[in-house]
């Protein structure tokens, strides 16, 4: 597939503004789908790391989705004719407290869109800059990366993926089983419509995978949960994600973490201790 690069780095620097409040039913939502125990959350409650994840989404029309359950190409983000989208990873940077129950608004930019040559195909990337503000100020400054791509060759299907650290490495740990309700929970929350997290025959006959994906936020927040979980009492000020090979629900996988000097390392072990996604973490 020829893919005109040219016209789609005329997205760079789009921009767009959205205002939400932080609605307190949508964090115990949250709570609640990553099977914590907490108390209902108060409105003036900081927001947990990875719940602004939960707001200031589109809410195209069902008509207007694709086959995929996205929404169609070309609006806010360029119109990229490759079938595959998915999160790569991200930077992430908090700065100030943003409360529950206070209207914030997320200002986000494409920052870069690059065409490449993979070895099963073209591939583009995508990167997108955030900006989460609230009373305080900017709260939250984000870099997420998106990737799109074709179909996945017998050549990629067969590839071994990378093997995580000794399971030994791990001083936290948690098993997480991937049910069919824990992905229709984290979508419905993220008004997500990806039809590779919820609809089987899709994901298996279409997309030739062999089971369910878990969204790569959803590892994302798990690996952010482990570390509110282990350390309570630690200030993050900066997380940063990388997505390294597809989790399914087809078994349990693993959120684990090693605390060092100033922060963590993080990662997802997959079936067999292959490497999901690796991530670190910042204190202040």
């Amino acid at each position: 597939m020829s893919i005109d690069a040219e016209k789609l780095q005329g997205w760079i620097g789009k921009r767009q503004e959205v205002n939400e409040r932080l609605a307190a039913w949508a964090v115990h939502a949250w709570n609640a789908t990553l099977d914590r125990e907490d108390e209902k959350p108060k409105e003036g409650d900081p927001l947990p790391p990875g719940a602004h994840w939960i707001f200031f989404h589109e809410a195209a029309r069902t008509s207007q989705l694709g086959e995929d359950g996205h929404p169609q190409r070309g609006g806010f983000l360029p119109p990229v004719e490759l079938p595959r989208r998915m999160w790569a990873g991200g930077r992430l940077q908090f700065l100030k407290k943003l409360a529950i129950g206070e209207r914030a608004t997320r200002t986000s930019e494409v920052m870069s869109v690059a065409v490449k040559e993979g070895r099963t195909g073209p591939l583009v990337f995508v990167t997108v800059k955030h900006e989460i503000a609230g009373a305080e100020g900017v709260a939250i400054v984000e870099e997420h990366d998106i990737v799109y791509r074709g179909w996945p060759s017998e050549a990629e299907k067969a590839k071994q993926p990378p093997a995580a650290p000794p399971a030994a490495e791990a001083v936290w740990s948690r098993e997480i089983v991937p049910t069919p309700p824990l992905l229709f929970r984290y979508s419905a929350l993220t008004f997500n419509g990806h039809r590779i997290h919820y609809d089987h025959p899709y994901v298996t006959q279409v997309e030739g995978y062999p089971g369910l994906i878990v969204h790569g936020p959803l590892m994302a927040t798990l690996l952010l949960d482990l570390v509110r979980r282990e350390a309570p009492e630690k200030r993050l000020t900066g997380f940063s994600f990388r997505g390294m090979s597809p989790v399914f629900d087809t078994a349990p996988f693993h959120v684990n973490g090693t605390p060092k000097d100033g922060g963590a390392d993080l990662w997802i072990a997959g079936p067999g201790n292959y490497l999901g996604m690796q991530a670190t973490a910042t204190f202040g």
